[in-house]
């Protein structure tokens, strides 16, 4: 889904050389998961259930 490339793309542009590895190995994972469940986090606001990939989704939901 375009959507969701555009929003990973400008997250890590903004934020991929500052981010602790944590948040890095976060992203990472969602970048594992398939369109609809990453839109269910990104787009509809499902809250993940590990804290700092739910940080993440945050952070790349605010932009």
């Amino acid at each position: 889904m375009k959507e969701l490339d555009v929003l990973l793309e400008r997250w890590l542009a903004r934020h991929g050389s500052a981010a602790t590895a944590p948040e890095i190995t976060a992203f990472e994972a969602l970048l594992d998961l398939q369109d609809p469940e990453l839109a269910r986090y990104l787009l509809a606001g499902e809250p993940h259930t590990e804290s700092v990939i739910r940080s993440v989704i945050e952070r790349i939901r605010e932009g």
